[in-house]
């Protein structure tokens, strides 16, 4: 369904994006933030389920600004090599990639931000800076930025047997964001990660799925 494009980003340096587009009229964009693994077989596989849900979709790879076609697996090194890919590139990095993307499906209509992960909080960033709906999956790296406020309307996902996520730091995002939506399903870390039996647990993605479309739906394509 989807294709592989060269994407222009702020800092004059094109990176690899995965771009898929809907059957007819979309009801909107969404950009599709990584987890730290790279732009791989399960990032391209979100892309393609929000592009058969009517959106135009496209993931940038973050991390070409270091090394091009980066796609890791889930083993111990894969887990190594993406936290130091994701300390080389950063956040702010990722954010401004975020904006050069939704520039460049800006015809789809409005635009926004889903991620998972590290991509989770690049989604949070997308609505605290660039005003981007968003939802978050299970971002660890949230609890950097409670004291910023959200400029569009943002949802999370948590797992409530998360190691890396405790119940405390779910209840403080209610606190901090008192309208956002934030929910938790009784499961772990990366419960949407489709390819990776030790971490996707259907029940839940299935839900959350089903509450990230109907949000999108609201704040994208206007319906109620």
């Amino acid at each position: 369904m989807g294709q592989s494009i060269q994407l222009n980003t702020s800092r004059m340096q094109c990176i690899g994006a995965y771009l898929a587009r809907p059957e007819g009229t979309p009801k909107g964009g969404l950009v599709v933030a990584q987890e730290i693994f790279g732009v791989n077989a399960y990032v391209r596989a979100v892309v393609d389920r929000f592009a058969a849900h009517g959106y135009v979709a496209i993931a940038p790879a973050f991390f070409d600004h270091v090394e091009a076609g980066v796609e890791l697996g889930y083993d111990e090194e894969g887990y190594r090599r993406g936290r130091e890919l994701v300390g080389e590139v950063g956040l702010d990095l990722a954010v401004e990639d975020v904006a050069s993307a939704a520039e460049a499906i800006a015809s789809a209509g409005r635009i926004g931000c889903v991620g998972y992960c590290w991509g989770g909080t690049v989604a949070l960033l997308a609505a605290q800076r660039l005003a981007m709906p968003a939802v978050s999956y299970y971002g660890a790296r949230n609890v950097n930025y409670f004291d910023s406020t959200l400029r569009a309307p943002v949802m999370f996902h948590f797992g409530e047997r998360d190691a890396s996520i405790t119940a405390e730091t779910i209840e403080r995002h209610r606190v901090a964001w008192p309208d956002a939506e934030v929910y938790t399903y009784p499961t772990g870390h990366a419960f949407d990660r489709t390819v990776d039996p030790r971490a996707y647990d259907a029940p839940s993605a299935t839900l959350a799925l089903e509450r990230t479309l109907a949000f999108f739906d609201r704040q994208l394509a206007g319906r109620a």
